[in-house]
Parts: C-alpha cells; structure tokens; sequence
C-alpha cells in the first residue's frame, strides 16, 4: 500500500526524503505537495536533498528521487568535438564566458527553449520570482556563453557551499550549453567542488560523466560540501586550463 503525500502548510518543515514515493507508489521520486515557493524554503529543501518540480497549473511539487543523478566533476568526459569547440571559443575575439550577469534572462530562455518530449515548462513564473530571490542572495547562479555581445547560451544553478545543484540550460547556438557546463566544471574544478547535482537521468548527462547515486551517498557528499566556504563566482580565462584545454 502507498504511504500517503504530505500535504505542507506554508511554513512546515519537509518531512525526511525516507518519505518519499519509491517504485511501488505512483509517482517515484515525489516527497511533498504544498507549502511555500521562496529563498528560505529552497535554501532548506536543497540542504536536504530536495528540489521543486512542478508545471503550471499544480500545487508546488517537492521530489528528492532515489538514485540521484550526479555529474562527479572529476569524471567529466570532454570528448574531442566539444574539446576543439572549446578550444575555438578560447580562442575566438568576442567569445565569452560570464556568471550572473543575466540570471533572469537565463532562466526564462531556459523556460522557453522547446526541448525533445517536452510540452510546456515547468520554470513557471513562481518559480522564476523564487529562484531570483535565491540569487539575489547569493546562493543562485547563471553561467552564461557571449558572442559578439548577445548571450547565445547558459544554465543556471544553486549552490549551498560548494554543494552545487544544476537546474537548466538552454542553446540558441550548437553546443553553447554544452560549453556553458563545461564552464561550471572548471569553476567547481578550480575551487574542489565534488560533484554537480543533475536530479534525473538523461541519456546526454550520462554521455559527459554523470552517474547515478545512491540518494544517502549524495546527501552524505551534499552534508560535507554545503559547509565548506562559497565558491568566488566569476569565470576566468585560465580556468579552462582546468578541463586541460592548456
């Protein structure tokens, strides 16, 4: 028998990710429904292991899906195409990687761009106002790819620490979210950042490195990462000596 949702007020704590549905209950991976959409409750929810996922229309939906899917940054695979792309971007006038210059725009290109399978979107306008908030505090980030002036790609993440979360990208250029990833595992690199959360498996994450884990040892390398002091979020030329691009 199914163990039944929790329904959250707005200011209820998450129940413990041992509560959430697994394979037997209808929706694998959903822990909660409810409650509240802003800065502190998604700096808590990430501390925990958990995430908002929820398209317009339905109540807030928090998941925290056991195994997870984690891009460790050490097993990053740059493989030879994206490696001459980034050496070109490198090297090419007008070719730029910027953090939080555009964390909005980011998010709504990110929110726009059709994907493969995807109808509509789940980065609603709530979620848009309360991922702003976080980075307006300081714990949300884009990474954005420029050329010649106009943003041509990016994704956006949380970090708690140096315990990262991957959110979203977009490409309104061949492989320009692929060079915008590739520019947050150099920062992670840079500063000994341990893994980037990716929530679920996808066929293209698995192809650069991520791996599934188990949720206890995610939460374990989150626990660990969360307390060490944030990471300086500006990107560097030389950081991409970092994916050996030297």
């Amino acid at each position: 028998m199914s163990n039944s949702l929790a329904w959250l007020a707005p200011h209820d704590p998450f129940p413990g990710v041992e509560q959430t549905w697994g394979e037997s209950d209808p929706i694998p991976g959903l822990l909660a429904a409810g409650g509240q959409l802003d800065a502190q409750h998604l700096r808590s929810a990430y501390r925990q292991g958990i995430f908002p996922w929820f398209s317009a229309g339905q109540p807030i939906l928090w998941w925290s899906p056991d195994p997870r899917m984690v891009l460790r940054t050490s097993d990053f695979r740059l493989h030879r195409s994206l490696r001459k792309t980034l050496q070109r971007f490198r090297a090419t006038p007008g070719c730029e990687i910027r953090i939080d210059t555009a964390f909005e725009t980011v998010m709504r290109h990110c929110a726009r761009t059709p994907r493969p399978g995807q109808d509509g979107t789940w980065i609603v306008e709530s979620i848009i106002e309360a991922y702003c908030e976080l980075h307006r505090e300081g714990d949300a980030h884009s990474v954005e790819t420029w050329v010649d002036g106009r943003l041509v790609g990016g994704l956006y993440c949380v970090a708690l620490g140096q315990a990262v979360f991957g959110e979203s990208m977009f490409a309104h250029a061949t492989d320009a979210s692929k060079i915008a990833l590739a520019a947050l595992v150099a920062v992670c690199r840079r500063h000994g950042a341990a893994q980037i959360d990716c929530q679920q498996a996808t066929p293209h994450l698995a192809s650069m490195g991520a791996q599934t884990m188990p949720r206890r040892d995610f939460l374990t390398v989150v626990s660990q990462e969360q307390r060490k002091p944030r990471m300086d979020w500006h990107f560097d030329a030389v950081y991409w000596d970092w994916l050996g691009l030297a």
